[in-house]
């Protein structure tokens, strides 16, 4: 059971050191220091926090930290810098739980203990990447003083119930887990937004051309979909917003096609699988909707409930969106495909 405890305090500790490594130093080290807790024989290796010099450079760039992580972008940055930092001070904390074992036990602690904090840092920063998608900056400050709060809730359990501690933790990484694959393009979109933001201004007097072609690695995906042999009116590429059937942060295209003009086409590929989804622009209303860190077109139900899709752009793309939103409010405000037809038909042979 000792053995048990030792390894959830040292994975515990590593996982809050992912959250804020110098926040857990600074408490645990105040804990000892000051003997708020008592360290019972088997954990007598951390009493080397409570020494003052690691006490006083922790609760410094605690100080730092507490300040950088409430500024938008400041915080990414800080959390970039923090990618290497964060899993080895997880990975020390934890073998200094363990008072140094043998070296193949060290090693294989200090893999576990600085995954741990990785994985932890990973949700992290992808948590304050779509945070920063705000404006305002509240929602940054809430999530770091949640953060903070998080980190001395967690001490406090580790201190009182390990085992437990580390149960959650580990129910917290499997989440992460489970929900990776929408971390890694959430934070790929957000990367890609913020790239594009810094290296190109929001011009809306700039002219616009709708582009005709899809880009090779789009092409075949929307030759699947093609099974009426649609030619494509524009193709422009974007990021999804979400939608009915359509996750959130896939890089792809929005496709027109000139045979059904109040239909729209978006494909991409997820997970390296092909993916095709029609929307129905029947009863719909367009809009643009410029954003902090991106230009959002928006498809939403005209009159009472029905599916809203969201398209995201950089925000040097205003002058796009703007002329993709007339062309789509032209299309509506035209005859149906089937109505063209009827009307283009020859009249009958009297």
């Amino acid at each position: 059971m000792q053995k048990l405890d030792l390894l959830a305090v040292a994975l515990g500790l590593a996982a809050l050191a992912g959250i804020n490594l110098y926040l857990t130093v600074f408490v645990t080290g105040l804990a000892i220091h000051f003997h708020w807790i008592t360290l019972v024989p088997q954990y007598q290796s951390l009493e080397v926090l409570g020494n003052p010099w690691i006490i006083t450079v922790a609760g410094i760039l605690y100080f730092l930290e507490f300040f950088a992580d409430k500024i938008p972008w400041v915080d990414s940055i800080w959390d970039a810098v923090h990618t290497i930092i964060r899993p080895i001070g997880g990975a020390l904390l934890a073998i200094q739980v363990l008072g140094h074992p043998s070296p193949a036990l060290t090693v294989i602690v200090a893999l576990l203990a600085g995954g741990t904090s990785l994985v932890v840092h990973t949700a992290k920063a992808a948590t304050r990447l779509a945070s920063n998608t705000s404006p305002e900056p509240f929602s940054n400050i809430a999530v770091s003083l949640g953060e903070d709060a998080a980190v001395l809730g967690g001490l406090a359990l580790v201190h009182f119930n390990p085992v437990l501690a580390l149960v959650i933790f580990l129910i917290g990484i499997a989440a992460f887990f489970y929900f990776a694959p929408k971390i890694v393009r959430a934070m790929k979109a957000k990367i890609w937004l913020a790239w594009k933001k810094l290296n190109g201004p929001a011009d809306r007097d700039l002219p616009v051309k709708l582009p005709l072609t899809l880009s090779p690695r789009l092409a075949s995906v929307f030759g699947r979909e093609n099974v009426l042999g649609e030619t494509v009116a524009w193709s422009v590429p974007c990021i999804s917003g979400g939608g009915r059937r359509i996750p959130a942060n896939l890089f792809g295209a929005l496709i027109a096609t000139n045979e059904e003009p109040r239909r729209l086409i978006f494909v991409a590929r997820k997970g390296g699988r092909p993916f095709a989804r029609t929307i129905d622009l029947e009863g719909s209303t367009v809009s643009h909707e410029p954003r902090f860190l991106f230009e959002n077109l928006v498809i939403s139900p005209a009159f009472g409930k029905g599916p809203t899709y969201s398209f995201v752009f950089p925000r040097a793309h205003a002058a796009l969106v703007e002329q993709i939103v007339r062309e789509l409010r032209e299309r509506l405000r035209g005859p149906a495909f089937g109505e063209q037809i009827a009307t283009q038909s020859p009249s009958p042979i009297e």
